[in-house]
């Protein structure tokens, strides 16, 4: 369909983003016999800036929510990954839950076509000027009116909606921030093992994710950590053996660490990095992206139904439940793992311990959930604390189970 059809109309739902969080929101929505438009102010494909390593819990969830397997054209398998930190290897594993690189570019506007070919109106390329509670309307700056019964923000970490529900998208002192570049050339090395440098920034990390046509590389921290991204994106360039003035550099803003308790407000959700559901640790985002557009749409069809009292924003919640516990643990662990002073014992205990390595492959693929990793942390902290207490004496800490 496309955005003729939506001149002066209303639809059950309308949905102001149409990166993955929306496309399957679109998706879930459609196959439960609902109309949809799907907004976005660019046209598709577009770039946006993302690392694109799709996890196995990615997998899991585009293949439930579209119903088809991955592309093996947009998807490429990674087995091997490496890890750094402060320019020294940590370890090499060549045998890890399968993870897939890809782009922005690519997965985004295969989502958005899912979405198109199930029914949804494609309002891509268009504005939105203003957001009108009251008459539950979408204002387009060209003038037209789309109504909806359940509007859903998946506009990203400047969300629109989100601005129009709490005056601003995030308190940027608190979520992240990431600088990254896609590089060719001599750099292109499709076939070299996935790199993660833990405390390439502050309270972050850096990646190098080797892809067919490129090798995407950025760093990514808390941003009230790291005044100056630049300075530690030149820096972990120079590790890496490229030149820091190679290209420019592209910044986002990453809302990891400030999940919002209420993701929407009535008949206004939020899903995506619209709602905060990022990881603080690993980073990902295009898996929650996904999940949450789902249960967005789910808890829109459920409040629809004749019989059903209370607010849709009430139902989406409860379905966010096991996420925002997850990724509420994730922000109590997350000091162990980059608090600066504790690097030293992070560095010594990752580096020898096969089972901490194997738990984070696990956490990536989507075969370990945090309330697990917690119980195992609190039983490890007595060793992670002798290790540090040793380190600052200057002797040699015991070996990590």
């Amino acid at each position: 369909m496309t955005a003729d059809t939506a001149t002066q109309k209303s639809f059950d739902i309308v949905i102001i983003g149409a990166g993955p969080a929306g496309s399957s929101a679109a998706y879930t929505a459609l196959k439960k016999g609902l109309s949809v438009a799907i907004i976005d102010k660019q046209s598709f494909p577009r770039d946006k800036l993302c690392g694109a390593l799709f996890s196995g819990r990615s997998k899991q969830y585009y293949t439930e929510i579209f119903e088809r397997d991955l592309d093996p054209e947009f998807f490429g398998p990674k087995t091997e990954i490496e890890f750094w930190m402060n320019g020294q290897k940590l370890s090499a594993m060549d045998d890890v839950p399968p993870l897939y690189v890809t782009m922005r570019w690519d997965l985004d506007h295969i989502c958005l076509k899912h979405a198109i070919e199930a029914g949804a109106v494609d309002m891509t390329g268009q504005a939105v000027a203003a957001i009108d509670e009251n008459e539950s309307a979408v204002e387009m700056r060209d003038g037209r009116r789309i109504g909806y019964k359940i509007l859903i923000g998946a506009d990203g970490v400047n969300s629109m909606v989100a601005r129009t529900l709490y005056g601003r998208a995030f308190d940027h002192e608190r979520i992240g921030f990431a600088l990254e570049v896609e590089l060719d050339g001599n750099h292109l090395c499709p076939d070299d093992p996935v790199r993660i440098d833990f405390a390439a920034a502050k309270w972050g990390y850096g990646w190098w994710f080797p892809k067919s046509k490129t090798t995407t590389v950025g760093v990514g921290g808390i941003h009230a950590a790291n005044p100056n991204m630049k300075t530690a994106m030149a820096g972990y360039l120079k590790t890496l053996g490229v030149d820091p003035d190679i290209k420019k550099y592209k910044g986002h803003f990453l809302p990891f660490g400030d999940v919002r308790k209420w993701p929407g407000r009535g008949n206004i959700l939020l899903a995506g990095d619209a709602a905060g559901l990022v990881d603080p640790i690993t980073g990902e985002g295009i898996a929650f992206a996904m999940q949450s557009g789902r249960f967005a749409a789910e808890a829109a069809f459920e409040a629809m139904q004749p019989g059903i009292s209370g607010e849709p924003v009430h139902i989406y919640r409860r379905k966010l439940r096991e996420i925002h516990r997850s990724l509420n643990i994730a922000r109590i662990i997350r000091p162990i793992l980059s608090r600066p002073s504790g690097e030293k014992a992070f560095e010594y205990m990752f580096t020898h311990s096969v089972t901490l390595k194997r738990q984070y492959m696990e956490l990536l693929g989507g075969e370990l959930e945090y309330p697990t990793i917690l119980k195992r942390v609190v039983r490890k902290m007595p060793q992670y604390v002798m290790v540090m207490l040793r380190q600052k004496m200057g002797k040699t800490p015991p070996a990590p189970a």
